[in-house]
């Protein structure tokens, strides 16, 4: 239910907090190379949690810390890199679990209130405030395992987003979940928050995480064809688009009519920037939907409908996938918060010294 006394245009950000607190977790994991930190939502009384799929991949053990401080193990459900989402469930989940209220993402706007809460650097309950930036911002970032690249058309924030917070979630001024949030922009390596958040779209969540429920794997729509950037020029107008390199014998582009050189402009009531805004979009369907396309070709603009199908994992090379390997903004997936030294957990993955160094330079800049 949304929160009382609070809208978009005059955002109650204590009541909202004091809503949805109890439905994020933090989130702890070991694995084989160390430890690691993230961030999670409850989304059912059965104790499900939806989290980063970097944030558990490869995880041992993991374990889940409800915003009270009850502590409890967890098994992973079901994790998909492609979007980098994954679902884990409480064992022996308590009786009073909140779930979160789950939004819709298509209604996000420009310039709207949102809250960020999560486990930054270790530190629970954390939660900023900010806008949206921007919606549908291509944000391409490595999948875990050498699978396919993440790439996903994300919901651009300002609220300070750090690692830890992967996997926590994006709320709006009611109080709904309207995306995860799962990697940033930064100068450099060992920056955190400059202002540039992305957070996975819920309506992608909820279609992954159901898949991940009902059988712990999901499935993908595709089109079948190679991509790359371009443009095209049709009635005088040039748009970026989605250029077609080749299209796969057999595949939905092949039945569809798509050809070698044509540029793809739109998809519904979408415009494509380029290769991996359009690779995003393709992702967020179910096999079987159809999907009509916008193409420039021989400089007119022509309508094709296209029946998508399941994208079958054969190691083969990447279909509906840009070739330049920065055609997007490049996300950075928080590693989040490794082993100290001395065996503690500590934010960054810093030892005790490199802490104290950290906070002595902040304090400096401040």
């Amino acid at each position: 239910m949304p929160v009382s006394g609070s809208t978009a245009q005059d955002p109650n950000w204590e009541a909202v907090t004091r809503a949805v607190s109890p439905s994020v977790v933090a989130i702890s994991v070991t694995t084989s190379q160390g430890g690691a930190q993230g961030s999670g939502v409850v989304i059912d009384k059965e104790g499900r949690v939806v989290t980063n799929n970097h944030v558990v991949a490869g995880a041992d053990t993991v374990q889940v810390t409800l915003d009270d401080g009850r502590i409890y193990q967890a098994k992973v459900v079901g994790t998909d890199p492609t979007t980098d989402l994954a679902v884990v469930q409480l064992q022996d989940p308590p009786d009073d679990l909140a779930p979160a209220a789950l939004g819709d993402s298509s209604a996000v706007t420009v310039g709207e209130p949102v809250m960020a809460v999560g486990n930054p650097l270790g530190l629970a309950n954390t939660v900023t405030t900010g806008i949206v930036s921007a919606v549908d911002r291509p944000v391409t970032t490595q999948a875990e395992g050498g699978s396919d690249a993440t790439v996903t058309n994300a919901i651009q924030i300002d609220a300070a987003v750090n690692p830890g917070n992967s996997g926590g979630p994006l709320f709006d001024a009611e109080g709904r979940v309207i995306g995860i949030n799962s990697s940033i922009a930064t100068l450099s390596s060992g920056s955190g928050s400059i202002g540039l958040g992305f957070a996975i779209p819920v309506d992608l969540v909820k279609n992954i995480a159901s898949q991940l429920v009902d059988s712990g794997v999901a499935k993908h729509a595709f089109l079948g064809v190679g991509l790359d950037d371009g443009t095209a020029t049709a009635d005088g107008v040039t748009r970026a688009g989605a250029l077609v390199k080749t299209v796969s014998e057999g595949s939905p582009a092949a039945a569809a009519g798509l050809r070698e050189g044509d540029v793809i402009v739109a998809i519904g009531d979408k415009p494509v920037g380029g290769a991996e805004s359009l690779t995003a979009y393709v992702r967020s369907y179910a096999a079987g939907d159809k999907a009509v396309l916008t193409v420039v070709r021989d400089g007119k603009a022509i309508e094709v409908e296209a029946t998508l199908a399941t994208k079958e994992d054969t190691g083969t090379a990447q279909q509906d996938q840009g070739q330049q390997g920065q055609q997007g903004q490049d996300g950075q997936q928080g590693q989040d918060g490794q082993q100290g030294q001395d065996g503690r957990q500590l934010p960054g993955g810093m030892s005790p010294d490199e802490l104290w160094e950290w906070l002595q330079q902040q304090q400096g800049q401040g």
